[in-house]
């Protein structure tokens, strides 16, 4: 994949602290665990991933008609990226993600698995290198090796020797996050031709239809009977908090920002999901960590945080125009 030339750079508010709001959207995620475990006990995960897609789509039809006037002049290679951050990042690992809660049924699971999102910068970092032409300086390896090391430690606390409902969870959360980061990768390209709104509206929009039929393929028809009133508070706040208003609040942001960048400015999930498992009931979890899931942690947030620290001397962005490329440290400011 070849990048396309990135829009004029800004100096708005939102251009100059991009980073900053990236973070900002990511915390917002960290609200899921408030709605999406309660409902993972009543539903399979193809059937919350349908409603809380459906309802968010519907939230995008007062600017339906600019987005179609829009999308008229877009890339076919716009609409294939587009096409695909409906299918992976929103269908299938939102539907991945949702359910390893199935598998991770306790608070104590529940934090561990959702820790392994710390791993996005290190695919986020491969995929924008492979497909953006972003390139990575030698000492880049070494601690995306430390960070997986920490990972491990925090998948395999309780029991190395056996695998456990534990692990299985976590080999669904990390499918997730191997195709969030290619969501931040391929959002990133299309953003550079189509515009926040548009990008956000296409990507719930274009992944109905899929998630549509794996809800048939895992519970056919009798799946909407199951339903009910009582649920909608619970897709009420997964749809407009960690949905709509956190999504529209990214990709506005990421219009500004190296997809590289992006990645790590996204712990702000992981690390607002620590302050929600730690806070005393009924504001959060309550959860006491294991002591090699304390050492597994500590060594993955050092990891990642001293990759974001050396982000202005590691990063060579992407090109600024079709087949030509340049390094540009200076547009990672922000």
């Amino acid at each position: 994949m070849t990048s396309q030339a990135p829009p004029a750079r800004r100096s708005g508010l939102f251009d100059r602290y991009s980073v900053l709001f990236i973070t900002l959207a990511a915390a917002l995620w960290a609200a899921d665990a408030y709605f999406r475990p309660a409902l993972a006990k009543q539903l399979s995960a193809s059937q919350i991933v349908l409603v809380e897609d459906l309802l968010i789509s519907l939230c995008f039809i007062p600017v339906a008609r600019r987005v179609a006037r829009e999308l008229r002049t877009a890339s076919w290679r716009s609409w294939l990226a587009l096409a695909v951050i409906a299918v992976g990042p929103q269908a299938f690992a939102t539907v991945l993600f949702t359910r390893s809660l199935t598998y991770a049924s306790s608070p104590g699971a529940l934090s561990e698995v959702y820790l392994l999102y710390l791993l996005q910068p290190v695919f986020g970092a491969t995929m924008a290198w492979l497909f953006l032409r972003e390139r990575r300086r030698p000492f880049f390896w070494p601690l995306a090796g430390v960070a997986l090391a920490g990972a491990a430690l925090i998948v395999f606390s309780t029991n190395p020797a056996a695998p456990s409902a534990e692990l299985t969870a976590a080999f669904f959360v990390l499918g997730a996050v191997i195709l969030w980061a290619a969501g931040t990768v391929l959002g990133r390209y299309a953003l550079a031709d189509i515009s926040f709104a548009s990008t956000s509206a296409m990507r719930f929009t274009l992944a109905l239809p899929v998630l549509l039929v794996l809800m048939f393929t895992d519970r056919g028809v009798s799946g909407f009977t199951q339903y009910t009133i009582g649920q909608l508070p619970s897709f009420l706040g997964i749809a407009l908090i960690p949905g709509l208003v956190a999504m529209v609040l990214y990709y506005r942001a990421l219009s500004s920002t190296p997809a590289s960048i992006s990645t790590f400015a996204e712990l702000g999930y992981p690390a607002a999901l620590f302050l929600v498992f730690s806070l005393p009931k009924p504001y959060g979890y309550g959860t006491p960590l294991h002591p090699l899931e304390i050492v597994g942690a500590v060594i993955l947030v050092v990891a990642v945080t001293s990759l974001n620290f050396l982000k202005h001397r590691d990063v060579v962005e992407s090109p600024r125009s079709r087949g030509r490329f340049r390094l540009a440290s200076e547009a990672t400011e922000g």
